[in-house]
């Protein structure tokens, strides 16, 4: 039998998301979401997209400042701190102005004082296409019903495999009251 701590983890990791969802329509500008480890003060702090071809940023920060003259042409005078103290770990970036060519998966990657460093995934969907209708962050209804879903239909696949596991490990029941029919006999009469 599966552990109960094992079941919790199997079951609740699909609700459990290390990337967030964004689907904006082109010409808004959109947050990108990302914290720190900690409230400590940020030594270094890096945007990328992971369909950039060259070692440029969307947006990178160092020395207590951000250095333009590493972002990619694309993004820059585009991007700027929602809160440029980075006040309770807030390192989000808001990005203006979006296109279509703006879609794709942002890493943020955020180093404090003493070394710990966080890792954050955004999925940016810019689209002319209004699926939501209104709501502004992608599809959290479908996301959380699929996941449920899929927990469900994890935990029936672990029972059925705990059954049948269960059957094979401790044979047919033994019903004591129970008798065998006696075997026929071959001999003539």
């Amino acid at each position: 039998m599966l552990s109960s701590t094992v079941l919790c983890f199997l079951l609740l990791r699909p609700l459990s998301a290390s990337e967030e969802e964004l689907t904006v329509k082109p010409e808004h500008d959109v947050t990108l979401g990302c914290r720190a480890p900690s409230d400590g003060a940020v030594t270094l702090l890096e945007w990328n997209i992971r369909n950039l071809k060259d070692d440029s940023y969307v947006f990178f920060y160092r020395n207590q400042r951000p250095y333009e003259k590493y972002q990619h042409p694309r993004y820059r005078g585009r991007v700027e701190l929602r809160d440029p103290e980075m006040r309770h770990g807030d390192v989000s970036v808001i990005l203006k102005n979006v296109s279509v060519n703006d879609t794709g998966t942002y890493d943020c990657r955020v180093i404090i004082a003493g070394g710990n460093e966080s890792r954050q995934l955004v999925n940016l969907t810019v689209t002319d296409s209004d699926p939501t209708a209104g709501q502004e962050g992608g599809y959290p209804g479908l996301v959380v019903g699929l996941s449920v879903a899929a927990g469900l239909f994890l935990l029936i696949v672990i029972v059925l495999l705990s059954v049948l596991c269960y059957k094979r490990c401790n044979g047919p029941t033994k019903d004591p009251a129970y008798k065998a029919p006696a075997a026929e006999s071959t001999e003539g009469t």
